[in-house]
């Protein structure tokens, strides 16, 4: 009985690795792999936020809880935002873009970066993101970009777990995202759907710029027959769009329209179970390199393997 319980957990395990890394990734230790005099840095790379409070409870604390985890690497960090950095700047706070961070980072003499950002889908900001890095790449030996909190559907099962913990079946619980209006706000509706999948119907995912809008989560709010709301920014903080959108505008039109709608003014940063999906992530990249798709297609083209 033994051998089978630990035969099962074996299986187990071999098949959570394939899926983990499955066609993209390859296990690589990034810090085993490092040489007399090569120095690592983390950056952590965050969109950014304007309101102190927040930054606190959110940025700062996600930036602490790595720096605990990885006690004897260099810890950074970078904000997206250029109207945030402005803004910040004016008041005499310093903070640079991820560009400038990883500029600074080679002339330090950095050779092995883990970047690590706090964003919530695989959509614009990743984008830019990844556009930084293929521009300073050659500047160093390694550099690695963990995945946002959305990504794989492994990742929605496990925000989903955090998400609905004490939570009530007669409380509609409305998940407000930024949104896109490009095609990555599929994201979102892919939320929506596992979370109805996993029967949690009383849960609706609804965006402020992109799909689905207020008008989708509203039309679903009526045919659920529930009057009570709780709606909860799906933001990494709670800043701008949470107190003025969220707070304000979606609170104000659920109230006209009979709802007894509530706020939960916090940002996802502020869950200790969402920082550690983000850890988990930072934490897979310094034992998994990403495959680059042009290798993957001479891959294919030498083995003969289908796409």
């Amino acid at each position: 009985m033994r051998n089978l319980i630990i035969l099962l957990f074996l299986c187990s395990l071999t098949v959570l690795c394939r899926a983990r890394d499955g066609e993209n990734f390859v296990a690589s230790d990034i810090l085993a792999s490092m040489k007399p005099g090569d120095k690592a840095a983390i950056l952590m790379v965050h969109f950014g936020t304007t309101h102190a409070d927040t930054r606190e409870l959110t940025i700062d604390a996600l930036n602490n809880k790595v720096k605990q985890q990885f006690p004897d690497i260099e810890l950074r960090e970078a904000y997206t935002s250029r109207i945030v950095i402005k803004h910040l700047g004016n008041k005499g706070i310093v903070k640079e873009n991820p560009l400038e961070a990883l500029r600074k980072l080679h002339a330090e003499g950095y050779t092995h970066i883990l970047i690590q950002p706090s964003t919530i889908i695989d959509g614009v900001e990743m984008e830019s993101l990844d556009r930084n890095v293929t521009e300073v790449r050659d500047l160093f030996k390694d550099i690695r970009t963990g995945n946002p909190l959305l990504y794989d559907p492994h990742d929605y099962e496990s925000v989903i777990e955090v998400i609905t913990k004490s939570t009530d079946k007669q409380t509609a619980y409305v998940l407000v995202g930024h949104g896109t209006y490009d095609a990555t706000t599929a994201q979102y509706a892919m939320l929506d759907y596992m979370l109805k999948i996993k029967g949690h119907k009383n849960f609706f995912v609804g965006t402020i710029e992109g799909y689905p809008g207020y008008d989708d989560v509203l039309i679903q709010l009526k045919q659920s027959g529930l009057k009570k709301i709780v709606l909860v920014p799906f933001m990494f903080v709670a800043g701008e769009h949470a107190k003025n959108d969220i707070a304000g505008d979606c609170k104000e039109n659920l109230d006209k329209e009979g709802y007894v709608a509530d706020v939960i003014m916090e940002g996802l940063g502020q869950n200790s179970g969402m920082q550690d999906i983000f850890i988990s992530h930072l934490k897979f990249i310094t034992k998994h390199r990403k495959l680059d798709i042009m290798d993957k297609k001479a891959g294919y083209q030498e083995t003969g393997k289908k796409e």
